[in-house]
C-alpha cells in the first residue's frame, strides 16, 4: 500500500491525493486538467483572503442559525483565520486559468478550510464524514455567488495597495516639481519648440494627473462592494436557507472589514460583470498615463549628448554588451510594458464580459487574473519607478537655461505688446541671425530689456 496518498472519492470515482496536501480530489482533478498558465491560485494572495473571508462569514452564520454543528463551525472560522492570514497560500496549487467559473478555485478552498478544521479537531486529512467539503464548509453556497463575491473583495484590498503607492509616487513627482521650480525651459507641442515655461510645471503635472486618477480608480471601485452572497446557483437562492441569505453579507461585512452591499436583483447580479469592466477601464487609465509620463522621462533624458538631455535619470545597469558606456532608461521602460500588459488584459476582461451567457459569466477566473495581475504588476512598478527613478531625477539647468534664452519661442511672450506679426519678423531674425528673442527685441528698439525679462517671467 503506498503511504504516501489518500484515495478520495466523489462523483467520477476515485483518486488518489497527496496525504500531506491539505487539499482534496476536487482540486487534485484541476491539478490535472488545468496545466495552463503555471500561475498558481495561492500567487493570488488578496483573492485567497477573500474567500477565506467569505467562508468564515458562511460558517458563523450557518452556525448561529443551527444549520452547522456549532464545534463544525468554530473549527472551520478558525481554519479561515489561518487561510486569511497567509499561512496556507502553498495550498492553492490550482491554476489561475481553469474551466468552470471559478468552481475548481472554489473547491480547493473548501477541501483546504474542511482539512485544517479536521486536524484542529484531532482528525485525520480526508475524514469528511466529520466535517465534509460541501457538506459543510459550502453550506447554503454555490460557486457562483461565492467566487464574484471573493474578487470583488480582494480587488478592494488589492487597491488600497496600489493607492498607497501612487500616492507616494505623485509625492515623488511633486517634490521634483518644487526642486526644480525656478528652472526654465521650452515646452513643446508636436514634438516643436512652444512657449516657455518651468521643468518645475512639467513635473508637478505628473503630480497632479496621478492624484486625479486615484481619484477616478476609487469612483470605479465604489461598484464593487456590491456582491451576490446568498444568490447560490443563478441568484434565486435555491438551497440556502431564506434566514442565511438575509444575513450572510452583513456577517461578511465585519469579517472583512469592508462595508458591503446586497445586489438588488440577484439574478441580474449573478452574472453581470459590469463593475469588472468598469474598474479595469479604471486601471488601462492609469496605466497609460504612467506609460505616457515614463515616456517622456525617456524622451526628455534622450541623449546623453545628442538627444534632449534635459533631464538625467539615475543609472541604474549597463546598457549595452556592445556600446561601452551606454546606459538605458531601463525602470521607465519596464513600465511601459507593465501598462501594454493592463491595456491588453482590459481587452481580455471586456471579452470575457460579452461571452458570458444566459445566467452566469463562465469565464470571471481569466476576468479575475487580468485584474488581479494588473493591479500587482502596477503596484510593484509603482514602487520601482519611484524608488529607482523619480526621486533620484537630476536637472541639466545649464542646457536647460541656454536652449530657454535662446529659443525663438520666447517670442510668444511678446505678443500682449507686440502683437502676432511683430512678434513673428522678431522671431524669425533671432533663427535667422543666431541671436536671442530678448537681443533682437531691444536692438530693434521695440521694447528695453527690463520690460522683455519681465514677460518673459510672467
Amino acid at each position: 500500500m503506498n503511504t504516501g496518498v489518500r484515495i478520495e472519492h466523489d462523483s467520477l470515482g476515485s483518486l488518489a491525493v497527496p496525504k500531506s496536501a491539505l487539499w482534496g480530489i476536487h482540486t487534485e482533478r484541476a491539478i490535472l486538467n488545468f496545466p495552463i498558465s503555471g500561475i498558481q491560485l495561492g500567487t493570488h494572495r488578496h483573492l485567497v483572503r477573500a474567500l477565506a473571508f467569505v467562508k468564515k462569514a458562511a460558517a458563523l452564520t450557518n452556525a448561529e442559525l443551527g444549520l452547522i454543528p456549532s464545534k463544525v463551525g468554530k473549527a472551520i472560522a478558525e481554519a479561515c483565520d489561518t487561510m486569511a492570514a497567509g499561512d496556507v497560500d502553498h495550498a492553492f496549487p490550482v491554476d489561475v486559468i481553469q474551466g468552470g467559473a471559478g468552481t475548481s478555485t472554489n473547491m480547493n478552498a473548501n477541501e483546504v478550510i474542511a482539512n485544517l478544521a479536521l486536524e484542529a479537531l484531532g482528525h485525520p486529512r480526508g475524514s469528511y464524514g466529520v466535517i465534509d467539503p460541501i457538506g459543510h464548509v459550502n453550506k447554503c453556497q454555490s460557486t457562483n455567488d461565492v467566487y464574484p463575491t471573493a474578487v470583488r473583495l480582494a480587488l478592494v484590498f488589492a487597491l488600497e495597495d496600489l493607492l498607497e503607492r501612487l500616492a507616494l509616487l505623485s509625492e515623488s513627482f511633486a517634490e521634483r516639481g518644487q526642486a526644480f521650480a525656478a528652472i526654465p525651459k521650452i515646452g513643446r507641442t508636436q514634438l516643436q519648440d512652444a512657449v516657455p515655461m518651468t521643468l518645475g510645471q512639467e513635473f508637478t503635472a505628473f503630480a497632479v494627473t496621478l492624484e486625479e486618477d486615484q481619484r477616478r480608480l476609487r469612483e470605479a471601485a465604489a461598484l464593487l462592494p456590491e456582491c451576490s452572497l446568498g444568490a447560490t446557483a443563478i441568484g434565486t437562492g435555491i438551497t440556502a436557507d431564506p434566514r442565511y441569505v438575509e444575513r450572510v453579507i452583513d456577517k461578511l461585512s465585519v469579517v472583512s472589514g469592508v462595508k458591503l452591499d446586497r445586489a438588488h436583483d440577484f439574478v441580474e447580479a449573478t452574472w453581470d460583470t459590469g463593475a469588472f469592466m468598469t474598474f479595469s477601464g479604471a486601471l488601462k487609465r492609469t496605466a497609460i498615463k504612467l506609460s505616457k509620463i515614463c515616456s517622456d522621462l525617456r524622451l526628455l533624458s534622450s541623449g546623453p549628448q545628442t538627444g534632449l538631455a534635459e533631464i538625467r535619470l539615475p543609472p541604474r545597469q549597463a546598457g549595452s554588451s556592445i556600446m561601452p558606456g551606454k546606459v538605458n532608461p531601463v525602470i521607465p521602460e519596464v513600465v511601459n510594458q507593465v501598462a501594454f500588459f493592463v491595456a491588453g488584459a482590459d481587452l481580455t476582461v471586456t471579452m470575457a464580459a460579452d461571452n458570458g451567457q444566459l445566467q452566469l459569466n463562465a469565464f470571471e477566473p481569466v476576468i479575475a487574473h487580468s485584474l488581479l495581475q494588473s493591479m500587482n504588476w502596477l503596484t510593484n512598478s509603482t514602487d520601482v519607478l519611484r524608488d529607482l527613478c523619480v526621486e533620484g531625477i537630476e536637472a541639466n539647468e545649464a542646457l536647460l537655461r541656454s536652449r530657454a534664452r535662446a529659443s525663438t519661442a520666447q517670442a510668444t511672450a511678446l505678443l500682449p505688446v507686440l502683437g502676432y506679426a511683430v512678434a513673428a519678423d522678431i522671431a524669425h531674425k533671432a533663427l535667422v541671425s543666431g541671436q536671442s528673442v530678448v537681443d533682437v527685441a531691444v536692438a530693434e528698439g521695440l521694447m528695453l530689456p527690463e520690460q522683455v525679462e519681465a514677460l518673459m517671467m510672467a
